[in-house]
């Protein structure tokens, strides 16, 4: 009798432990999916699903353009391959011969959510990933009429987009407005 007596009161301490290892993970699902929600991740999403407007886009952005106009012209997502911008964001210490100033993770994860939203991938899969404006298709294609003299830098840009200071690379000077 006192045998089974033991035996029961182990059991009743293992359910104790149980019960309240049960009860630390609900818990800590429950306060991860609060999380979740309040951030407003979902896994379910596909990039496609993912709206290009939402607040993490728009923020890396701002980030985006505060952080590229300290030292040059901050050139749109557009103009070169996800790739490039990519190999950018991983190396900030190496960037053109120089380091990114203040670049810390959330700056680079937000800026990369920009990045990947508004650029694409490589036309030719094994193309050489273009390091330089004027390596890179995307570019070209953005600039069918227009024959460049010299090497291709963010400065070239400011002749023929006027709109730059506001981040406006539609908006062209006179002499394209009514260009063929």
């Amino acid at each position: 009798m006192f045998k089974i007596a033991r035996l029961f009161r182990f059991k009743r301490s293992n359910l104790l432990y149980l019960v309240i290892s049960l009860a630390i993970l609900l818990w800590c699902m429950s306060v991860g999916w609060a999380f979740n929600r309040a951030l407003g991740a979902n896994p379910t999403h596909t990039l496609a699903q993912l709206d290009p407007n939402r607040p993490t886009v728009e923020a890396g952005k701002e980030l985006y353009v505060s952080t590229c106009a300290g030292c040059h012209v901050p050139i749109p997502a557009e103009v070169l391959p996800t790739e490039t911008w990519q190999q950018l964001l991983e190396n900030p210490q190496k960037h053109y011969g120089t380091s990114v100033p203040n670049m810390i993770r959330l700056t680079q994860v937000l800026i990369w959510d920009y990045l990947k939203t508004n650029s694409r991938p490589i036309l030719l899969k094994g193309s050489p990933i273009p390091y330089y404006i004027e390596q890179s298709q995307y570019f070209t294609i953005l600039h069918p009429r227009v024959e460049f003299n010299e090497s291709i830098t963010a400065k070239t840009c400011i002749g023929c987009h006027p709109g730059i200071p506001d981040f406006n690379y539609r908006t062209l000077s006179s002499q394209w407005e009514d260009a063929p």
